[in-house]
């Protein structure tokens, strides 16, 4: 057999698919997905993967550019891995992310849709994160480039892992992703680890002492800064935080922790507070949120609020709805809609989250929800149906896997009215959906842009309770009915 063939010639760039990628098809008719083009790019295309179903590569060389293409806005664009869409403008984004939801509906839900809503966009294309992290190392990834000129990696960064090279991190010198002043805290920290001669970690070897720094930066201004040592060298420690805080007064809350692992996990570890406020806080319309080091909150505090109201608007509560809210996480949309119910219980496997849901309820002098800890799958049950009434409204937010095939035969079995199913992962919600349709109509679907400049999307669907067929004794009289005329 002769050696398979890795650059394909002159293909077409049609669309996007999973994850931005670009899809083509090669001369002999197989899909092949493409890193970093253009639907109506034409490529030379250099495959690095095959499988019985599809090719992936990457482009080698352009003998036509698309239209729909912008100049992409940040020098790190294509290296960092991160905002994979900069070269495409907005607009088109939004087409490409409305076709996914689309797509997906269609080819694996298999589903009517009454309404499909146009996609919502966010208002801040840049700088709309509220946390970051960043990884400090020893390594410098370099581009071919550099290799090729004998350009040394040893020198000290703060940045982004490159895809593909664990070890090796993009030195990041201008971020669009998180409000300001998130720039000029990392410098400052790299700086200052510089200045205090702290050695930057080295994966590899597991030598160094900085690993990471994150921040959360609320869109009310606070800011919590929370770094990551390797080596609990407690005098170093204490005076490159005191520096840091003295340095940068606008920070609010100033944790640390030590991670002697392996790996980059941190929400198992004692974060130190060290200075300011135990926590921070941030606002979805009037309800307020206490986040502290180890806190799930929404990503995009602004679009989440957007993203909030079609939910509360698809609920339709009136204020005697029992509503269930399932994967609560820290109960943000259970609280957000308290006032317009008249109880709300939420199911979240994460303790810690529900803590936090019940910190905040307390602190908006919410009276009327109710948080569970554990696996909606093994919480919820007829017993707990039983117990908390059967929900008017059930809300559901699952992570990206959607909810276990448990979950699902339950919410047939209750047959709420309404179901109000958030997702940020269109293929798992499509097959969820797929199911629920033996007793339920998809009356309305809105996708809502949650994080531009990437593929992520977001989708809320509402489902209602399909009408109960005529019993056959009405079927008997109607068709009676119908057949007899009057003398």
């Amino acid at each position: 057999m002769g050696k398979k063939k890795k650059l394909f010639e002159e293909i077409e760039i049609t669309g996007l698919a999973d994850k931005g990628k670009g899809v083509g098809r090669t001369p002999d008719g197989r899909v092949i997905f493409v890193d970093g083009v253009a639907p109506g790019d034409i490529v030379d295309v250099f495959v690095y993967k095959r499988t019985s179903k599809y090719l992936l590569g990457f482009p080698k060389k352009y003998h036509k550019y698309s239209e729909k293409r912008t100049r992409p806005f940040c020098e790190h664009f294509g290296v960092c891995g991160g905002c994979k869409l900069q070269h495409i403008p907005y607009e088109n984004q939004l087409e490409y992310k409305e076709d996914t939801v689309v797509q997906a509906m269609q080819r694996i839900g298999k589903v009517d849709i009454q309404e499909f809503q146009p996609i919502l966009g966010c208002a801040e294309e840049r700088f709309y994160r509220n946390k970051m992290e960043f990884t400090f190392s020893n390594k410098r990834w370099l581009t071919s480039e550099e290799i090729e000129t004998g350009t040394s990696n040893q020198v000290d960064v703060l940045g982004f892992h490159r895809p593909g090279a664990f070890d090796k991190i993009v030195d990041i010198k201008h971020c669009f992703l998180q409000y300001e002043p998130s720039n000029k805290l990392r410098l400052l920290v790299k700086d200052l680890a510089i200045e205090h001669g702290l050695e930057f970690f080295n994966l590899r070897e597991q030598t160094g002492m900085m690993r990471h720094v994150f921040f959360r930066i609320t869109s009310i201004g606070e800011i919590m800064v929370i770094l990551s040592f390797y080596k609990n060298e407690k005098e170093k420690i204490q005076a490159f935080m005191d520096e840091l805080v003295e340095r940068a007064p606008e920070i609010t809350s100033a944790y640390y922790c030590v991670n002697p692992k392996k790996n980059d996990f941190v929400l198992d570890l004692t974060m130190v507070h060290h200075a300011g406020k135990e926590w921070i806080e941030d606002v979805l319309r009037d309800v307020r949120f206490q986040i502290g080091p180890k806190s799930f909150f929404q990503t995009n505090t602004r679009q989440g609020k957007q993203l909030f109201d079609i939910v509360e608007e698809y609920a339709g509560l009136s204020g005697k709805e029992n509503v269930y809210d399932l994967y609560t996480g820290i109960g943000s949309i259970a609280l957000y809609i308290a006032h317009k119910c008249k109880q709300v219980v939420g199911i979240e496997e994460i303790s810690a989250a529900i803590e936090d849901a019940e910190l905040n309820m307390r602190l908006n002098k919410i009276q009327n929800a109710i948080f569970y800890a554990g696996d909606v799958k093994n919480i919820l049950t007829p017993a707990f149906a039983e117990k908390h009434g059967k929900p008017d409204v059930l809300i559901t937010d699952p992570p990206r896997a959607g909810m276990h095939a448990n979950v699902v035969q339950m919410l047939l079995e209750l047959e709420a009215p309404k179901i109000v199913y958030v997702s940020c992962n269109p293929a798992t919600q499509a097959r969820d959906l797929n199911l629920l349709v033996q007793k339920y109509d998809v009356v309305k679907m809105r996708p809502v842009d949650m994080f531009p400049q990437t593929h992520h999307i977001e989708n809320v669907a509402l489902l209602e309770l399909k009408k109960e067929d005529t019993t056959i004794v009405d079927k008997m009289v109607s068709k009676i009915k119908s057949l007899w005329t009057p003398s």
